[in-house]
């Protein structure tokens, strides 16, 4: 494949694309900004501004027979993603993908309590931010199905790495759940979803879907102690979950709630993906080493 397009390039989309061109490989990075335009030029890409809130102003996505990366998080409200739907308006049999990664998220399991969240595990989203992401994976299924394009799906965890860490709020003296009281979370740190996405293109099959994440379960307390830890600041204050009812936003109570321990077996097995950093104590040493 000598072409490639890339909606939706910031950190992740950013990381693949560099991958790509280094392997000689032309890519299409399609962006919301076009402050972005003179730095993709200047890495390599070849940048297209394209607005996927405002279809009347799109301009046409390069995707006939090209590999697609679609890293478009949906707009901020309603239970329809938008923004996919403006996308896949872009489709047609003259202007089909051969194969798209889209990346969603773990959310769309909704709270799975002590269950173990295989892919075989019920879509169940209860959020609205999640009911956007199941929305986004069925037009993306329909239109694979009716365009017959392979559509590989990761449903992905928390992500973590350089330049992606909670300092901001540990320094406006976030506060996390006591001990005992936090839902289990999961992680992916960069540079392995990078590995796994270009995996996912390589080796996926249509239809299949992915969980994305490093196979440590912990708390979100967890890993605010730990990021802390690392960046020498001071420990966050600990409180309960009728506390943080009173303390905290919405939306981040609905992360604090949900729980789900997820499986990553099939990534492993089927991708054949070896993770770098298995854990966050691993995967925190290396944010030392990359300022973004």
């Amino acid at each position: 494949m000598s072409e490639v397009t890339i909606v939706g390039c910031g950190d992740i989309g950013r990381r693949v694309g560099h991958r790509l061109i280094a392997s000689g490989i032309r890519v299409t990075a399609v962006v919301h900004q076009s402050e972005k335009v003179e730095s993709l030029c200047n890495e390599g890409f070849t940048p297209l501004v394209c607005n996927l809130d405002f279809p009347e102003d799109l301009p046409r996505i390069p995707l006939h027979k090209r590999q697609v990366y679609y890293l478009v998080p949906p707009q901020g409200g309603g239970k329809s993603d938008y923004r996919m739907l403006n996308f896949c308006r872009q489709l047609s049999r003259d202007n089909c993908p051969a194969r798209l990664v889209y990346i969603s998220t773990s959310g769309v399991y909704g709270d799975c309590g002590e269950i173990l969240v295989t892919e075989q595990t019920p879509v169940n989203p209860q959020t609205a931010r999640a009911k956007r992401r199941a929305s986004a994976e069925e037009q993306l299924r329909e239109q694979a199905r009716q365009l017959d394009f392979d559509l590989i799906i990761l449903r992905v965890t928390g992500i973590y790495g350089p330049g992606r860490l909670p300092i901001a709020r540990l320094l406006q003296g976030f506060p996390v759940l006591q001990a005992g009281e936090g839902a289990c979370t999961n992680r992916i740190h960069t540079y392995d979803l990078v590995n796994v996405c270009l995996a996912a293109m390589d080796r996926g099959e249509n239809g299949d879907v992915f969980n994305v994440c490093d196979g440590e379960r912990t708390t979100m307390s967890d890993y605010f102690i730990a990021v802390a830890r690392f960046a020498g600041l001071p420990q966050p204050r600990q409180i309960t979950l009728a506390e943080a009812e009173r303390e905290m936003n919405p939306l981040m109570l609905s992360y604090l709630k949900e729980s789900r321990q997820m499986d990553n077996r099939l990534m492993r097995e089927k991708l054949g993906v070896e993770l770098m950093y298995p854990n966050l104590e691993a995967g925190l040493a290396v944010c030392e080493k990359e300022k973004i």
